[in-house]
């Protein structure tokens, strides 16, 4: 399987003024681009070669010698997501289903606003800002470089990229400035709604993958060591003591 460069739901300029045409270039073309010819080269001749790109983002996400395929393949979901919550005749406050939960579970919407304006904008360095579904409740949150909802079994609705690379160009170091853009401009409640409508499928699959990642490191080499201590600690006179401490609370009991 190889990955490939997704196409961009708009025209390069539909998004102009608040963003602009030259950093769509730099932006899809250099750093999405980049993302995924990096990914295609490392998952080459590997155990990852024909897997989904969910998959490989869960697995090596737990490997230590895997973050550079946990990055590349992260940050290639990421915009693709990203590109998808952005549309020229987006912004503003949402309506029907989606507009109802903002306003049980953030109060109202200038709220949620405020919210999403936070995790943005106190998310230090690089990384996202996130609408999420969890356990059937709305919320914002951040995630620091390439790191996801996904991993946390979180249902992402809306993204934000808080990259420098996203709005550099169009609004230097005004990261706020963006982020007003993005809520009152560009916001793509569409895409919002359809994956709400998803919502206990992505949940699932996300949580399951995330489960089978720890399970597999439980089963990994440094566990096992700590494993194997805790259980000859036992042959021991600490483990006779310890015991000898759980029998007599037992006849105790």
């Amino acid at each position: 399987m190889t990955f490939e460069l997704k196409q961009l739901p708009f025209k390069r300029d539909a998004l102009a003024p608040h963003i602009s045409a030259r950093t769509i270039d730099y932006h899809y073309d250099k750093h999405h681009a980049g993302y995924v010819d990096t990914l295609n080269d490392l998952v080459s001749g590997t155990g990852y070669e024909n897997t989904a790109l969910e998959e490989i983002i869960l697995k090596s996400f737990t490997q230590e010698d895997e973050q550079d395929i946990f990055n590349n393949a992260a940050q290639v979901w990421n915009h693709d997501f990203f590109w998808d919550s952005l549309s020229p005749d987006g912004g503003g406050n949402p309506e029907g289903e989606l507009g109802r939960l903002i306003e049980r579970d953030f109060g109202s919407y200038k709220d949620f606003r405020d919210a999403f304006e936070e995790a943005g904008t106190s998310e230090f360095g690089s990384g996202w800002v996130w609408l999420v579904i969890e356990a059937g409740k709305l919320k914002t949150v951040s995630t620091t470089d390439a790191r996801l909802p996904l991993l946390y079994g979180q249902q992402p609705l809306i993204c934000c990229d808080v990259w420098e690379h996203a709005y550099y160009l169009d609004y230097q170091n005004e990261r706020n400035s963006f982020l007003t853009a993005f809520l009152d401009s560009l916001i793509n409640w569409e895409h919002a709604t359809e994956q709400l409508s998803i919502q206990g499928e992505g949940t699932t699959t996300a949580a399951r993958g995330y489960q089978d990642a720890q399970a597999d490191f439980a089963r990994s080499g440094p566990v096992d060591k700590k494993a194997r201590e805790a259980a000859d600690a036992l042959d021991d006179e600490e483990g006779e003591e310890l015991r000898k401490a759980e029998e007599n609370a037992a006849d105790r009991s």
